[in-house]
C-alpha cells in the first residue's frame, strides 16, 4: 500500500480567523463493546460519503526483533480475503460500490480505511468485521504477499533514488529502542516465517481488544451503532497479551556521522536529530522549529540555502510524529557542482541561528497561522476527520484532541523554540549521514 510520510500544506488562514471558526466544534460519540473495541462515531451530512476506518495498535516496534516487517506484512495480507469473501474481492466490493480503501502502516499502529457512498456504510463495517475475525491466513495468501512485499520493498529502496533514508537513518540513530528497523521490515525474516507465526501475530494484534473502529460522515449516529452492534459484538475479545515495548532508547552524547554509496546522480545530506514523542510540551515547538525552516517559499532552508546560496535543488526539515521519542529529519540534495559538506555547513547554519537568536514576532506569527491552517486542513475530508480521532484516542486517550490540540500549539513562544534548539538540535544528538553516487565509492 502506498505510504504517506509527509502532507502539509498552508493554506492561508489567519489564527484571529481559526480562533472565531471554533465555534463550530467537532461532535462525535465514542464508547466501548464488551469485547474492548473502541468506537468513535462522527456524524457531519455535508457530503454524502463516509469513511469507515479501523486503526490497530501494532507497528513495528511491536515486532520480534527476528521478525521484522511483520505489521507492514499484515497490512497486505488482510486484504487477501476472509472465509466469507472470496481472493481479491476486497477491492471489487469497495470500488464496484463506488468506493476506495487502503492501509498503511508505521512504527505504531496499523490502519485501515474505505470511503463510501454513505448508503454503503453497512458493506464497509461488513468488510473490518471480517477482517478482524475471518481473515484468511492460508499458505497461498502469505506466499502471494511474500513475492508483493519482496517486489514492493525493493522498489522503494533499491530502485528509487534516496529510497533507503529512513532505513538508513533510523538504523544508525537507535541502537536499543524498536524505532532501529522501519515498518518495511526485512523480507528475509517473512520469508523464514512459518504459518503459526502468521496466526499468532494476527491472534494477538488483530483482535477487538486492541482496535479503535472510528466513522465520519453521512451517517445516522443512532442506526450505525445497530449496525456496529450487528457485526462486531459477537467478535470474541483476544486472549494474549499484547506486548508493549518498555524500551528507553539511551540518551545520545557524540554524534553519529556515516556514508550511504546509492544509484544517485546527485549527493546528498541527511540527518536526524531525537526529538521527545508527539503530544509533550516539547515537541509542539520542536515541529513548530521544523516549519520555521523548510515550509513554504519563504521558510529558513527554502530562502537562504536553496534560493538564495543555489546549494541545493531540494532542502527540508520535517518530522515524523511517533508514539515513542523519535527523529526530525532534515534532508537536502546538492546542486550540481555543490559538495556535500558545504551543504551541510549552511544547513547548520540556519538551525544555530535558532538557536543564538530569537525568532522574530513576525515569523512566531506565520508559523501559527501555517499551523492553524494545517489543523484546519487535516480535518476538513472525512477520512482524516475519522484517522485523527483515533490517532488522539489511541495515543493520548483524548479523542477530544482533535478540537482541542491546536492551542497547545499556539501556547509555544519564541522562548520555547530557541530553547528546544538548543536542548535537541545539538551535534552530539544527531546522525549525519552523506548519500554520494556508488561511481564515487572505493
Amino acid at each position: 500500500m502506498k505510504k504517506v510520510f509527509i502532507a502539509a500544506m498552508a493554506l492561508g488562514l489567519s489564527y484571529g480567523g481559526f480562533a472565531k471558526g471554533k465555534e463550530s466544534k467537532i461532535e462525535f460519540v465514542e464508547y466501548d463493546l464488551p469485547n474492548g473495541l473502541h468506537v468513535i462515531l462522527q456524524e457531519d451530512h455535508s457530503t454524502p460519503i463516509v469513511a469507515v476506518t479501523v486503526l490497530y495498535h501494532v507497528g513495528s516496534k511491536n515486532e520480534d526483533p527476528q521478525r521484522t516487517g511483520f505489521a507492514h506484512f499484515f497490512e497486505h495480507l488482510l486484504f487477501e480475503g476472509s472465509e466469507n469473501i472470496e481472493r481479491g474481492e476486497y477491492f471489487k466490493l469497495v470500488q464496484n460500490n463506488g468506493g476506495s480503501l487502503n492501509a498503511n502502516t508505521s512504527f505504531d499502529r496499523t490502519f485501515y480505511y474505505e470511503i463510501l457512498p454513505s448508503n454503503q456504510l453497512e458493506l464497509g463495517l461488513w468488510l473490518e468485521s471480517e477482517r478482524m475475525l475471518h481473515a484468511k491466513i492460508d499458505q497461498e495468501g502469505v506466499e502471494t504477499q511474500r513475492g508483493v512485499v519482496k517486489e514492493e520493498l525493493k522498489q522503494r529502496n533499491e530502485n528509487t533514488p534516496y529510497g533507503s533514508i529512513l532505513n538508513e537513518v533510523y538504523a544508525h540513530a537507535f541502537v536499543e529502542h524498536p524505532y532501529r528497523w522501519t515498518p518495511g521490515g526485512s523480507p528475509e525474516y517473512i520469508n523464514q516465517a512459518k504459518m503459526e507465526e502468521f496466526l499468532d501475530f494476527y491472534a494477538t494484534f488483530y483482535v477487538p481488544n486492541n482496535a479503535t473502529l472510528s466513522i465520519a460522515g453521512d451517517i445516522n449516529v443512532e442506526e450505525t451503532k445497530k449496525l456496529i452492534d450487528k457485526y462486531f459484538s459477537t467478535i470474541p475479545k483476544g486472549t494474549k497479551e499484547i506486548p508493549r515495548p518498555t524500551i528507553v532508547e539511551p540518551i545520545k552524547t557524540a554524534e553519529v556521522r556515516d556514508t550511504v554509496y546509492d544509484n544517485i546522480q546527485l549527493p546528498a545530506v541527511v540527518q536526524g536529530y531525537h526529538i521527545p514523542a508527539q503530544g509533550t510540551p516539547d515537541y509542539y515547538a520542536a515541529s513548530m522549529l521544523s516549519t520555521l525552516l523548510s515550509q513554504g517559499e519563504s521558510s529558513r532552508l527554502q530562502k537562504n540555502v536553496k534560493d538564495e546560496k543555489e546549494e541545493a535543488v531540494f532542502v527540508g526539515s520535517f518530522m515524523i510524529p511517533s508514539e515513542d521519542p523519535g527523529l526530525a529529519l532534515m534532508f537536502g540534495i546538492a546542486n550540481m557542482g555543490v559538495a556535500p559538506e558545504q551543504l551541510e555547513k549552511s544547513i547548520n547554519a540556519e538551525v544555530e541561528k535558532v538557536r543564538k537568536e530569537l525568532i522574530t514576532e513576525e515569523e512566531l506569527t506565520k508559523l501559527k497561522n501555517q499551523t492553524a491552517s494545517d489543523f484546519v486542513s487535516a480535518n476538513g475530508r472525512v477520512a482524516g476527520l475519522a484517522e485523527n480521532l483515533a490517532n488522539y484516542h489511541v495515543y493520548f486517550g483524548d479523542a477530544n484532541l482533535v478540537n482541542t490540540e491546536i492551542d497547545r500549539y499556539m501556547k509555544v513562544t519564541r522562548e520555547d523554540i530557541q530553547r528546544v534548539a538548543n536542548k535537541y538540535f545539538t551535534p552530539e544528538n544527531r546522525v549525519v549521514l552523506y548519500y554520494l553516487p556508488k561511481a564515487q565509492q572505493k
